[in-house]
Order: C-alpha cells, then sequence, then structure tokens
C-alpha cells in the first residue's frame, strides 16, 4: 500500500489532503503537535497513524520520519497566519523555515542511513533487479514543499499574472519564512539530491478554515450575525484588492497528481480560474443570507494592511502542461456557500471564533 506523511495532518489543507488519500485507499500518517486541536480530523483519526512531532525538534522529526517512512511526504505544517506572524516574527520564522530545514536534514539523515552513500541505489534500473533490498531497506521519498504566493509580495501591473519567475518581495514574517522554506526545498534537491518539489498555491479556502482571511472573516461574521450574536454590521478592510480564488478541496487533488507527475527540483504555481476583488466576494456571501436587506458593510481600519498584496493572480501554466487532467472544478460560489454553511453550522453548535 502506497504510505504517505503528511505533516500538521490536523491543520485546514492537511485534513482535506488526509481525507482524499484514505479515499484512495492510501495509507496516511500524519504529524501533530503536542498542544494541538485535532478536531479537523475527528471523521477520520481512526484511519490515520498520528505521530507527535515538532518541527523545532530535529529529534522529534527524525523520529516521525522513521516510522512513517513514507513513499511521499506531504510538508504542509507552518505557521501560516499571518497577522500572528507581525505579533511572533521569530517564532514564524523558526517554524516556517528552520523547522523546514529539521524535516528535510531528518529526510536526508534517514535516507542515508538506510541507503549509505552507494549511487547503486538511487538507480532505478538497478533498483528493479533489488526488490527484496528496496523492499527491506530503501527510503528516498518524493516531497512537496509547501511555500506560498505570498513570496511574491506586491507585484506591478506589467507582471501580471504572475509566473514562477518573479522576483521574490515578501511583505511579512510568515512570507519572509516560507522564501526560507522554498529556498531550503531547492538546495537540498541541489547538494542532497533529495526530490523536492515546491508548489506556491495562490488564495484558497474550504470548510475548515479558520484563519481569518477576508473571505472567511466575512463568513464567520455572517452566520453571527444570523444567530443574533453580532448586530447586521460586516466589518471588513481593503475591498479593491484582487485575488484568484480556488477550493482548497482542489487544491488538495493537485497535490496528489503533483507528486506523482511533477519534477524534482521544480516549482509550481497553482490556483483556481476565478479573479474576482474581496468586495465582489462579500456581496456574493451577504447575497446568501436570508438577512441581506439588513447586512450593512463598515471598514475597520484595523482590518486594512499597511503594505497590501493586492494582486494575486497566477500563471498556472507551468503546471497545467504537465498535469493536464487537473482542474479547478469547484465553482467559487458553491465554495463560499460550503464555507458559511460551515460557520453556520458550527455556530449553531456552539463553537466561537
Amino acid at each position: 500500500m502506497v504510505k504517505n506523511f503528511i505533516t500538521g495532518v490536523s491543520g485546514f489543507v492537511a485534513s482535506h489532503l488526509a481525507d482524499l488519500l484514505i479515499e484512495k485507499g492510501e495509507e496516511v500518517y500524519g504529524s501533530y503537535r503536542w498542544n494541538e486541536d485535532l478536531s479537523r480530523i475527528k471523521h477520520i483519526a481512526d484511519k490515520i497513524n498520528l505521530i507527535p512531532m515538532d518541527l523545532n525538534d530535529l529529534s522529534s522529526c527524525l523520529k516521525a520520519i522513521e516510522q512513517a517512512k513514507s513513499d511521499y511526504v506531504f510538508h504542509l505544517a507552518a505557521q501560516s497566519y499571518v497577522s500572528d506572524s507581525f505579533a511572533y516574527p521569530e517564532e514564524t520564522i523558526r517554524t516556517n523555515t528552520l523547522g523546514t530545514l529539521n524535516l528535510l536534514e531528518a529526510i536526508r539523515i534517514t535516507r542515508e542511513t538506510y541507503n549509505g552513500d552507494n549511487p547503486k541505489y538511487y538507480d532505478p534500473e538497478i533498483l528493479k533487479e533489488e526488490s527484496k533490498f528496496v523492499e527491506k531497506y530503501y527510503y528516498d521519498p518524493i516531497i512537496h514543499v509547501c511555500s506560498s504566493s505570498e513570496v511574491y509580495g506586491l507585484v506591478k501591473k506589467e507582471d501580471i499574472p504572475i509566473k514562477e519567475s518573479q522576483p521574490f518581495n515578501p511583505s511579512n514574517p510568515y512570507a519572509v519564512g516560507k522564501v526560507g522554506a522554498d529556498m531550503l526545498a531547492l538546495m537540498y534537491y541541489t547538494n542532497y539530491g533529495l526530490k523536492v518539489i515546491r508548489t506556491r498555491m495562490f488564495t484558497h479556502f474550504a470548510p475548515r478554515r479558520t484563519m481569518k482571511s477576508a473571505e472567511v472573516n466575512f463568513a464567520c461574521q455572517i452566520a453571527m450575525i444570523e444567530e443574533g450574536l453580532q448586530e447586521p454590521i460586516v466589518k471588513h478592510g481593503n475591498l479593491k484588492s484582487i485575488r484568484t480564488w480556488a477550493d482548497a478541496r482542489d487544491a488538495v487533488k493537485a497535490y496528489y497528481l503533483l507528486v506523482r507527475k511533477c519534477k524534482p527540483g521544480e516549482v509550481y504555481n497553482i490556483g483556481g480560474d476565478t479573479t474576482k476583488t474581496i468586495g465582489e466576494v462579500l456581496d456574493y456571501l451577504i447575497s446568501l443570507s436570508p438577512l441581506k436587506e439588513r447586512i450593512k458593510k463598515e471598514l475597520d481600519p484595523k482590518l486594512l494592511r499597511l503594505y497590501d498584496v493586492t494582486l494575486q493572480i497566477p500563471d498556472c501554466s507551468k503546471f497545467k502542461a504537465e498535469v493536464p487532467e487537473w482542474n479547478a472544478n469547484i465553482p467559487l460560489e458553491q465554495s463560499l456557500k460550503d464555507l458559511l454553511d460551515w460557520y453556520r453550522e458550527e455556530i449553531k453548535n456552539g463553537k466561537r471564533f
């Protein structure tokens, strides 16, 4: 059976990836921190081999990699809250950059422990002839390191759509930490031959997302208003910011195909096909509410970024050329309805965000 290891398996995107892999009948190992909320995976917890691991502790990374010894590693764990990255910049960069270093180093050490430095154990033709050795000892996983479109920062209009060759221009500590992870992944491919593939995923969301990005914040507020827990006023920041939107459930299908079809050492933009302003997304979410005639919009200065990344429109042609069977199939309207319905259910059941 194919074995997969997902770092941060109880995270928002990771939980959807675990769903997909289990649906496909594959074995899933997943890391979690000792104090982590596992509610996103409660429906599949009995189908996941849970492994305690902290990216900031190399020894725990070594133990987890040794225990999973998987065919594929999906590195999704991160401190991914942009607003919190300003409050905790050191922790953010330690987790996102040095944590990625620890994970890749653990994979490198484990691979050398099993395979030694004999080049023949990296030759596919020889490996076919030594199946017994390979089955028992060989370890050389394909590793997906999930970077972010945030590494590009604010891009000029003439550079839209954004290609993988676009220079980095990170605008927050989270993005800086992801630049470090991105470059470490490339370095471990170049210098050690680890089979690392990087992705820079653009705006994506789905049910289970609690990080207060714009669309999530709006859905949560509308659900609170419907339950009478908030005045019928949705507070917002910059509504003119432009995004290309995708559903995380489509994103994980891209990740599944990525490790099977794309080239180690390469980096790929992945994103949806629908481009809207944040204001248009807010208007659509309000239109889904039975209280839409009463709900007002109000600018909250606290939600305005000093340095706003306003043009997040990707060129995904490189990925689509190598994986032509993938498409962002879930319409934005369906994604927004599903997100709002999820918040309605959570808040009705007493959950507060």
